[in-house]
């Protein structure tokens, strides 16, 4: 039996001395037949385990709706297989720039701010999610011959909160479940984030992307014994829509992560590979003084500038990573394996097909609910999507300014079926004053929600109200329609499809709507490898395309909203940039025909979108960060 144990100064398996050179690479943000091809990057970069983090929302999105737990298990399968050990960071927050820090709608939309406290209620669902999830990790443990050696409790709960009582409620629960490997908490290198966030008995871990000798100092103040280790290294970081992007030099990433390693200490680079935010589920900041913190959504790619890039590619960090990395290696280096290749292109695809967005709201959309307020998005039970509302200005009166207070996050309206404006939560009234009677329709899309910080789980929709002068409007019938419901097999066969002209002629409702066209494409003969393996299964049992990895898709002239490709969510687009093209797993293409879905909420453009190889490896840096 295989021991891991932390000494009182290093970590040790069966005894001997062993340094974590580890990387995160989350395996709900990578297709499941390219895992793999990646896992095997990290090995050869010269990392010898890997770091996940476990969404519970994704796999728990409807209360009681537990759906594909094994994809854990599999996971650290594959990663026993490449060779790597395996961290697990299972929360039940886990931040990482994804939707509502991982916690599902209905616990935030429920406990409030209760959540991530001793609350009793909101300890028994965790309670009852954990015991669901562990087995997948507890059967995998190093001492029953698997790949996890670490288990993490909570994420940087420092940063949010100061609950002892619960932190420690958790570390049982997890002993409890059955996890009997070394457990730890991750906190930034300031006392009060380590008091707040660490457990005694629990080793303490330090988040930071440079300085580490002073960050180490620090963590020893509050924990003089015990492995050091940079449980977040910090390599690059994510963009948010409407902001430039940002990258970091590779060369000072290559020496902040040496400077970790002269330390003594374990690291955990974040991220070793980003992958993407497919399905909407890309969460959001808050930034700004506490009072006026603007809301800063987070683009669908979560390529992170990380060594191993969105399409799986190596990078001039990656070569840097490689060299620091080789002075650590206990042998040779694993070699690089065969690089993906893309898509042939460009293939343009023409939608040909065209459904309004109230046409697929009734084929798709939840029941409609009417209350004299409108309900929120986590009171219709809606995650990711949006809802409209409906609701009447009575008359007759004069024109005033009408507006939704509260507003979370942007609302496209029309006046009697004629489009007024778009709404965002900071200009949340209309150009021009309504005049009554008039019928109000608010077509609300949440953007993300917050994953960091005291806003975590506030709730989507229109917050307060529909105001006309400073008058509520009441009688509000509001109906959700759930990203969700385009996941279930022949849904979309539902939804009335007419020919793309009738979307011209429609006026106001012709810009927005479901768009639907095929493409047909072919193998590329004789590829072996990454691209070969990565396309040997694709959404719904497609067999993927012989030699085919990726794609890229790009929408030019179109405003916001979602793209399918064969029932697969590549997840937003937005014309706010940065991000311009959707990263497209090979394994979900088709040799042969394959459809699109394009589902546009503001302004469609010309009816046709492109795909091709992909964007090329970054190199110039519109920005810097040094975390």
């Amino acid at each position: 039996m295989t021991d891991f144990t932390v000494g009182d100064d290093c970590f040790r398996l069966d005894g001997k001395p062993v340094r974590l050179l580890s990387g995160a690479l989350h395996y709900f943000r990578v297709h499941e037949a390219q895992w793999e091809h990646r896992l095997a990057m990290l090995a050869a970069m010269g990392l010898n385990c890997v770091e996940t983090y476990v969404p519970w929302n994704l796999h728990e999105p409807r209360e009681g709706e537990v759906r594909d737990v094994g994809a854990l298990g599999r996971f650290l399968d594959a990663a026993g297989r490449a060779g790597l050990w395996a961290i697990v960071r299972p929360g039940p927050y886990i931040c990482a720039e994804w939707e509502n820090g991982g916690l599902p709608v209905w616990v935030t939309g429920r406990f409030g701010r209760r959540v991530r406290t001793r609350d009793a209620e909101y300890r028994a669902v965790v309670e009852r999610w954990f015991r669901e999830l562990l087995p997948q990790v507890v059967q995998r443990q190093v001492s029953r011959g698997g790949p996890v050696i670490l288990v993490q409790a909570e994420n940087e709960y420092g940063s949010y909160g100061s609950d002892a009582v619960y932190l420690e409620w958790l570390a049982g629960l997890l002993r409890q479940c059955g996890v009997t490997v070394p457990l730890f908490t991750s906190d930034g290198p300031e006392d009060h984030m380590l008091t707040g966030g660490s457990v005694p008995g629990l080793l303490a871990t330090a988040n930071f992307g440079s300085g580490a000798r002073e960050g180490f100092e620090v963590l020893r103040r509050h924990q003089p014994r015990g492995p050091l280790m940079c449980m977040e290294f910090w390599c690059g970081w994510f963009d948010h829509w409407g902001a430039a992007p940002v990258l970091r030099d590779p060369e000072q990433a290559a020496g902040a992560l040496r400077e970790i390693l002269e330390c003594g200490a374990s690291v955990n680079i974040y991220m070793a590979h980003g992958g993407t935010n497919f399905g909407g589920w890309a969460g959001a900041n808050r930034s700004g003084p506490h009072q006026d913190e603007s809301f800063q959504p987070t683009v669908t790619s979560y390529d992170y500038d990380a060594p191993v890039d969105e399409y799986g590619r190596a990078t001039e960090k990656f070569r840097l990573f490689r060299e620091v990395l080789e002075a650590y290696a206990e042998g040779p280096l694993p070699a690089l394996p065969p690089e993906p290749v893309g898509l042939a292109g460009p293939v343009r695809v023409e939608l040909a097909e065209w459904a309004g967005l109230g046409d697929v709201l009734e084929a798709l959309g939840d029941p409609e609910t009417e209350s004299g307020v409108p309900p929120t998005f986590e009171e219709l039970g809606v995650d990711r999507g949006l809802v409209r509302y409906r609701v009447a200005v009575p008359g007759p009166r004069q024109a005033y300014p009408l507006g939704a207070s509260g507003l979370r996050d942007r609302a496209v309206v029309s006046v009697d079926g004629v489009r007024a404006g778009v709404l965002t939560e900071e200009s949340g009234t209309l150009p021009e004053p309504v005049a009554g009677p008039a019928e109000v329709e608010l077509w609300v899309e949440s953007l993300g929600r917050v994953n960091y910080g005291p806003r975590l789980g506030e709730p989507k929709g229109v917050t307060g109200g529909v105001l006309h002068e400073r008058q509520y409007l009441h009688g509000v019938r509001a109906r959700g329609l759930r990203l969700g419901a385009f996941d279930a097999a022949g849904a979309v066969a539902a939804v009335p499809f007419g020919p793309v002209e009738a979307a011209a002629g429609a006026g106001d409702a012709g810009r927005t709507g479901l768009f639907r066209g095929t493409f047909t494409i072919e193998g590329i003969e004789g590829t072996t490898g990454a691209s070969a393996a990565s396309s040997a299964s694709g959404a719904s049992g497609a067999p993927g395309v012989p030699g085919v990895d990726h794609a890229g898709l790009e929408l030019p002239g179109w405003t916001r909203g979602f793209v399918w490709v064969n029932g697969f969510c590549l997840g937003r687009y937005w014309s706010v940039g940065p991000q311009r093209t959707l990263y497209v797993p090979g394994p979900v293409l088709r040799e042969g025909v394959n459809e699109v879905w394009v589902l546009e909420l503001e302004d469609a453009g010309e009816p046709q979108v492109e795909l091709g190889p992909g964007a090329p490896v970054e190199t110039d840096a519109p920005g810097v960060v040094q975390p």
